[in-house]
């Protein structure tokens, strides 16, 4: 019997993230009969390439998804709810990338290594999470389900690459300007629609998208209740405890993450080494002798997440410190979404079922 073969839309094909979803699903084992390539009316006429052939960009409409088996989104929260549903109507199994859906009770919210048996739930849209929590809870996962997990504690040092292309491209802008003694221009961060913004060169930004009332961010929300809804499948779950700061810092690509956490036995930390090790996704460097730890420099470009710094805490019996860092653009993006899809074809759940596409429709 021939080997099944999938027809893939990719939606929001020139992206940062689309343009790297492209490459990830080439290196990919999903059997590709054909690869629609959609994006905005801006874009459509452009050519990309598939596997070496040249693609047309089409315009993303409703009915771009006839004959779509799988669709990979990312091109923003709005694109995503105001297409996904017809992707689904269409047939389509749906791995988007945004946030829009990402708490919604219907959509699965899935990292590979962590909850890969979620997927079996989907009803057409699988959510890709925040790049922040994926990385953290490829690391949390194995050390949870070895010595329990009781609390994390996250401070994020995240790219400007996690803002999009136009916030890494006013990066670079104002670093020349300062080199240059000029007085450097802001217009996007740190929320490209708040009254003030202030330059990332050669600064630190402790607000990633938009205030709560209570004083946290809304990344540091997503990141807090993302982690609980894809370690526990409850976003609302009171363990385990997490809390969150998130930071953006002037580095173009890979976010780091200082995590510390506490948990119910008392491992020590080349216990944690050697579960790490283990883990599959990850990379342990950790060797403070020779300086070895992971850096964002060195894990651009890379799927893994690579875990260092791993200490316990003197002060705290059963808690300890980890320095986590991964390409937010890949592991944190487009490869966590690739990788998503071939957990689907493996699992041979690229089907949706009646009924699914109306759990999606009159969304808010």
């Amino acid at each position: 019997m021939a080997e099944k073969s999938y027809t893939v839309a990719i939606l929001g094909a020139t992206g940062a993230v689309g343009t790297r979803l492209i490459t990830q699903l080439e290196h990919s084992t999903i059997p590709v009969k054909q690869v629609k390539l959609l994006a905005s009316s801006r874009s459509a006429g452009k050519q990309l390439s598939f596997n070496g052939r040249p693609v047309t960009v089409e315009e993303a409409t409703p009915a771009s998804f006839q004959g779509v088996d799988l669709v990979l989104a990312s091109a923003g929260g709005a694109v995503s709810k105001a297409l996904l549903p017809a992707a689904v109507a269409a047939g389509a199994v749906c791995v988007d990338n945004t946030s829009y859906w990402r708490m919604n009770d219907h959509v699965p919210l899935v990292v590979p290594e962590v909850n890969a048996a979620a997927l079996a739930e989907h009803h057409g849209i699988i959510a890709n999470p925040n790049c922040s929590t994926i990385q953290m809870v490829v690391a949390l996962a194995p050390i949870r389900q070895q010595y329990g997990l009781k609390q994390v504690i996250v401070s994020t040092y995240q790219a400007a690459s996690g803002a999009g292309q136009s916030a890494l491209n006013e990066l670079y802008a104002e670093a020349k300007q300062a080199v240059n003694g000029e007085e450097m221009t802001a217009n996007i961060l740190p929320v490209k629609g708040a009254a003030h913004h202030y330059p990332l060169a050669f600064n630190l930004l402790p607000q990633i998208d938009v205030f709560h009332d209570d004083g946290y961010t809304h990344e540091e929300w997503k990141m807090i209740h993302e982690t609980k809804k894809i370690l526990v499948g409850d976003k609302n779950s009171p363990d385990p405890k997490v809390t969150a700061t998130c930071v953006r810092v002037p580095v173009p690509i890979s976010h780091g993450e200082s995590v510390y956490i506490e948990t119910e036995q008392q491992p020590s930390p080349a216990d944690l080494r050697a579960t790490l090790t283990a883990a599959p996704g990850v990379v342990v460097q950790d060797d403070p002798a020779q300086q070895l730890y992971p850096q964002s420099l060195t894990a651009t470009g890379k799927r893994d997440t690579f875990v260092g710094r791993i200490r316990a805490d003197a002060e705290n019996p059963g808690s300890y410190n980890l320095w986590i860092v991964s390409d937010n653009l890949l592991k944190g993006a487009a490869w966590n979404t690739v990788q998503i899809a071939e957990e689907l074809v493996k699992q041979n759940l690229v089907h949706v079922a009646a009924g699914d596409a109306a759990l999606f429709s009159d969304q808010d």
